[in-house]
């Protein structure tokens, strides 16, 4: 006896399955694709810290949770403004400063009559306390390293931060990444200046 020609309702019903299964395949490629990538962006650029402290004051309060860019530091380097997280030393048991960059690689800082020089030029970044009671090592002349950075906290006079022989230059290489970002409490949410 031969085969019956006619209708196959068989062939159909395998070739609608293997669509479906290929369909759940592309889905679910596609759900750890998106997965990877929020982890890769929030891992990079909204990795959340929380200042201590109020060296930062008034421009990031003390307790305010801060997104720190992780990666733009590894496509270029911290400018004079930048506001920082590093650890100082590059001590792994210490908590993160968040301090402004204020001297770059090359350049000259000293504090004289409590007002900041970078390379004989007046530095003011128009944020919180300008004067400072405590020059600290910078009352001599300091030049910066080629991978070195002299940072300061906006309230200049309840900061820790390179006058101080214990913090002194932050490295490159202790630099966590950039605060951008203020994102609690709501009546500080915004970018940082």
């Amino acid at each position: 006896m031969g085969k019956r020609k006619g209708l196959s309702f068989n062939r159909k019903r395998k070739a609608v399955q293997t669509q479906a299964v290929r369909n759940a395949f592309l889905w679910v490629g596609q759900c750890l694709l998106a997965f990877a990538i929020g982890c890769v962006l929030v891992y990079y650029f909204m990795t959340s810290l929380t200042c201590v402290g109020q060296a930062m004051e008034p421009t990031v309060q003390s307790g305010a949770q801060v997104l720190v860019n992780r990666f733009i530091y590894s496509l270029a380097s911290p400018k004079p403004g930048d506001v920082v997280v590093f650890r100082p030393n590059g001590n792994t048991n210490a908590h993160y400063y968040m301090r402004r960059v204020i001297g770059v690689p090359g350049d000259t800082v000293r504090i004289v009559e409590g007002f900041v020089y970078v390379n004989g030029e007046l530095f003011e970044t128009g944020t919180g306390n300008e004067q400072m009671d405590y020059p600290g090592v910078a009352e001599e002349e300091i030049t910066l390293a080629k991978d070195e950075y002299f940072v300061l906290g906006d309230n200049r006079n309840a900061s820790e931060d390179s006058r101080n022989a214990d913090i002194g230059n932050v490295k490159k290489q202790d630099i966590y990444g950039l605060a951008w970002f203020v994102r609690y409490p709501w009546d500080n949410f915004g970018m940082i200046p």
